[in-house]
Parts: C-alpha cells; structure tokens; sequence
C-alpha cells in the first residue's frame, strides 16, 4: 500500500495506559480511577526507568567532573536542556533554565527582573483566574518596591474578556502575567491576543504554562511571550524540576537569584562576577536525576500523536460535562468555549471535600478545596469546588465510573 494514503492510527488509550504501572493497581478494593493530574500527573515507565537507571549506573554531580560518571551526567543533564528547547521551540539552549518548579520559576522573575525594572508606581496586571503562584509573588514585588498590582476580571463562564482585559492595562503597566490554561477552570485564555496588547503598551508578558505545556501546543516563539514557566511533574516528569524560558537579552539583563556555586564566572572577596545564562541561575548543585527524568517525559510525549492525544482528551471532557450536567444538583464551574480537559463542579448539599472523600471508596481520585486559587473561589461565590482533571492515560469508562461514584456518594450524603 502507498504509505502516502495509509490513515493515521487512532489514539490506543489501552497502549498508552499500559506505559503507566500504578494504574494497575487498586484501591480499597476498587480499581483506581485518577482524575487528578492537573495537581500531579502520574509517571509513565520510561521516566521511571530512567530515573532509576540514572541513580543505580550513572549518578555524579554535573559539571566540572574530570571523570566518566560525571561527564556521563553532564551530557544527559544538559542533553535534558535540549529536549525541553525542542519541545518548546526555543531558540538556543541559553534560554532555558532549570528551577525546582514552576514557582520557584516565577519567583525568579519577580525578584530579579522585577526588583531591578520595576518601580514605585509601575503596575503589573494579573487575571482573577491565576493560582496563588502567579499572585503571592507580585504582591511580594509590590510590598518591596512599590509597584501596583492589578486584576483583570473573568467572566461568569470562566472566559476573559479582552475588550475589559485591555482595560485594566495602561501607560504604567510593565508586566502582564496570566496563566495559559486555568487549573481550576480549563478556560484556555487567548494567550496570543493577550501578547499583542501588552506590547502595544510596551509591557512584557509572563505566561504560567502548568497546564498550558501539557493540553496545548507551546511554541515560546510563536506565543509571544517574554517569560514561559512550567513544572515538570505535570507533564509526567517527576517533582522538583521546573522550567523558567525567557529570552537571552532579558536573562542576560536579570540579576542572579542565588548565589553560590556554578552561578559564578570569577569569585574574590571584593567581588563576583557571573556566569551567562542559564548558569547565571542555577546556583549550586542542580536537580540533575530530575532535569533528566524530564527529557524522559519529553521522549516519551514525543513519541505519541499529540493531536490525537489532544482530540482524546478533548472527548473525555465532552463526555464528562455531558454526564456531569445530568447528575441532580450538580452544578459546572468553568464553561468556556475551547477549554482545557479540567472541570471544576459543585453538587448541592455536599461539601468538595466530603465529596472527594467518599468518591475515593470508589477508587475515584479528585481533587477538592480552592485549588490554590481563594480570590477566584470568592468572585465564583463558592468557597471550594471538586475538580475532576483528565489526561491522556484516562477512559471513557473512568468517566463513567466518577458519574457512578456521584449517585453513590449522594445516596450517603444527601
């Protein structure tokens, strides 16, 4: 057959969930059903097995070992970098750095860039939907230096309005940080529009990319954005690594963060000089096996059909908002066209938490409380909400198996 007119094959969710050994597992007694990975995705075996074999056959400390494990290292920590440019189509490995997290990533940001540009009077312009971490740190930067904070509204479906988007930006604003896909929401915010108002008003652009990184396309170029931050625990890597990607003039321009070792160009006690971006700010030992472990979970994501996995989840989500709207006395929160595979719900008479408790009888895993997200929680007009969040390891039948759990929960608490 020509393989010009072979038909692509169609996503195999059974495949792909086979790569993820915990979700053979029950619990109490049921088989497990995870819907919470927009907290933490579960880990496929590739990453597993790299991590292990990095830490059973070739862990050294990186960088200036003048031996083969550390040289081995070396190579796979920064082969890690380079993995994660591709992924994001960054253009030079000098612009990707490695954090703990995606909010140690903008804390980097807000106390080197915004400390040393920013200015009593100068504004920074959020949205109501960001989570705590793309808020605490600006009001941070505003305690020490003056600055003035501003929110941007969201409208009752969870959309943002830019016509009252482009409102709350004006001479003063130096800075707009809005998340790319809201994790309590899914709403995916018009992030290319957003980049084009702000530099009309010659204002950067800081995207949280949580979620973003792992439903949508990324393309730091394309986007616009000045600064892109993600966590790698989300995108099926392990914990304690995270990326800030900014461009080279602005890190150049950035003052270190920490300082210690591998940050540095020339030390004496009179002075210091700097080593240039990335190492500029990565002081001290690296999370090496971590770093590594993401350039697995790139592999890996990689190797799928990211469109057919979009579509996947894409259906999961329609299933589930469909199934979820049937249910007596429950209510969905976030209804955005176009959003994300996340959906936040409240049922009428139960708590999120009580809730979240008794579906886990069922090995039903979900998230509840505010989500890190109190100042959305509260224009919502709701104190917390139970988020069911979907990836590309979950089915159709988990679906059905939350919907199941809610009648049964229902009969318990109402």
């Amino acid at each position: 057959m020509n393989k010009q007119m072979t038909a692509p094959l169609a996503f195999d969710v059974q495949k792909v969930r086979a790569d993820f050994p915990i979700l053979a597992r029950e619990v109490h007694g049921k088989p497990l059903v995870y819907l919470d990975s927009a907290a933490s995705a579960q880990k496929p075996r590739q990453v597993i097995d790299t991590l292990t074999r990095v830490y059973s056959h070739e862990y050294a400390n990186v960088h200036r070992g003048a031996y083969y494990l550390s040289e081995t290292a070396t190579a796979a920590y920064e082969a890690a970098r380079e993995k994660v440019r591709g992924f994001i189509n960054a253009s030079s490995i000098k612009e990707v750095v490695f954090t703990k997290g995606a909010t140690e990533a903008i804390n980097l940001v807000a106390a080197t860039w915004g400390r040393a540009f920013l200015k009593p009077g100068d504004e920074v312009v959020i949205t109501a939907v960001e989570h705590h971490s793309n808020i605490v740190p600006w009001q941070l930067l505003r305690d020490a230096t003056g600055c003035v904070l501003k929110i941007a509204p969201v409208n009752p479906d969870g959309s943002i309005d830019l016509v009252s988007f482009e409102q709350a930006i004006g001479p003063k604003t130096k800075l707009v940080a809005v998340a790319h896909v809201s994790n309590v929401l899914g709403t995916v915010l018009p992030v290319r529009e957003v980049a084009d108002i702000a530099h009309a008003h010659g204002a950067k652009l800081l995207l949280d990319g949580c979620q973003g990184i792992v439903h949508e396309h990324v393309d730091v170029q394309d986007l616009g954005c000045d600064f892109y931050v993600f966590s790698g625990h989300k995108l099926y890597g392990p914990t304690g690594i995270g990326v800030l990607w900014a461009s080279l003039a602005l890190l150049e321009a950035m003052p270190p963060y920490q300082g210690g070792g591998d940050m540095i160009d020339t030390v004496t006690f009179a002075c210091t000089t700097w080593a240039p971006p990335p190492a500029k700010f990565e002081a001290g030992t690296p999370p090496i096996a971590q770093a590594i472990g993401l350039g697995a979970a790139i592999d890996y994501l990689n190797s799928l059909d990211r469109v057919a996995v979009a579509k996947h989840e894409n259906a999961l989500l329609r299933h589930a908002m469909s199934r979820l709207a049937q249910v007596p006395g429950v209510r969905l929160i976030g209804t955005a066209p176009g959003k994300a595979a996340v959906q936040s719900f409240v049922m009428e008479g139960a708590h999120p938490h009580d809730l979240a408790t008794i579906l886990d009888r069922s090995g039903v895993c979900v998230r509840a409380g505010h989500h890190c997200a109190q100042p959305l929680m509260e224009i919502l007009g709701v104190t917390a909400t139970t988020r069911a969040s979907f990836a590309l390891y979950n089915t159709m039948d988990e679906v059905d198996a939350l919907i199941t759990a809610l009648h049964r929960a229902q009969e318990v608490l109402l």
